[in-house]
């Protein structure tokens, strides 16, 4: 993947998600009432994030962890409230700023709990930034899928450059249903289409990615692929 092609490929995510549809996408991680195809992603999405959440320890004290795309921030609040100091990066500066003010009412509600929570920081930016540090974990839910399986693969080795403990995110997986409901332009509502997915064999992904020279000593961990109704995705873990 050339730094064009990512920059291209990132320009079409920011464009979807900072303008095309961003109400939609407040819809869908909101609370209020969505139903059909909107319904059963909001149902996957949230097994999914407790998915990813599940494979990080319950107390997060002391932990970095970089959730890369982080959207509406409902997963780094999350981790946040487990004890982990988080930085939540999204190219979309709407969505940034919808997180920023989900934290702070998150926050008001229930105040005693500050001093058992870790700290949330949410950046506009691409989130393979060196300025944002190091850290002990990266969570990327439903970010890579927009990205070819080379350039999956290249995204996640320089994601592990800054990070000492594991890397957890999903894929698209290549199964016929997901592929027919692409072909069919079923998946999501046609004024609300998003940015190319590109389905891939999960494992193969991970294979390669830790045959890299610079993968030394991070190795395949857990798989769990979520399947409801129009959402189809896979979680895959690399650790060090």
């Amino acid at each position: 993947m050339t730094q064009t092609d990512y920059i291209r490929r990132t320009g079409e995510i920011e464009h979807y998600f900072d303008r095309t549809a961003l109400e939609a996408w407040k819809r869908l991680t909101g609370d209020q009432p969505v139903s059909g195809i909107r319904a059963t992603v909001r149902k996957g999405r949230e097994e999914m994030r407790n998915t990813l959440a599940s494979w990080l320890p319950q107390d997060l004290t002391g932990w970095r962890i970089l959730d890369a795309g982080c959207g509406a921030g409902i997963l780094s609040l999350e981790l946040m409230e487990r004890g982990a100091d988080v930085v939540g990066i999204d190219l979309s500066a709407q969505m940034i700023s919808f997180a920023r003010k989900r934290a702070f009412e998150r926050q008001a509600a229930s105040p005693e709990l500050s001093a058992r929570r870790g700290s949330v920081r949410f950046e506009s930016g691409d989130l393979l930034d060196p300025r944002f540090g190091d850290f002990d974990a990266v969570v990327s839910m439903d970010v890579l899928i927009h990205y070819a399986a080379a350039d999956a693969t290249e995204v996640l080795e320089r994601l592990a450059e800054p990070t000492s403990r594991s890397l957890i995110f999903t894929l698209a997986p290549g199964s016929f249903l997901l592929r027919a409901m692409l072909a069919t332009g079923t998946l999501f509502p046609r004024r609300d289409r998003s940015p190319a997915i590109h389905p891939v064999n999960p494992e193969r992904v991970v294979e390669r990615l830790t045959a890299r020279p610079t993968m030394q000593g991070w190795s395949a961990g857990r798989s769990h692929r979520v399947a409801v109704g129009f959402y189809i995705s896979q979680a895959m873990e690399v650790t060090r």
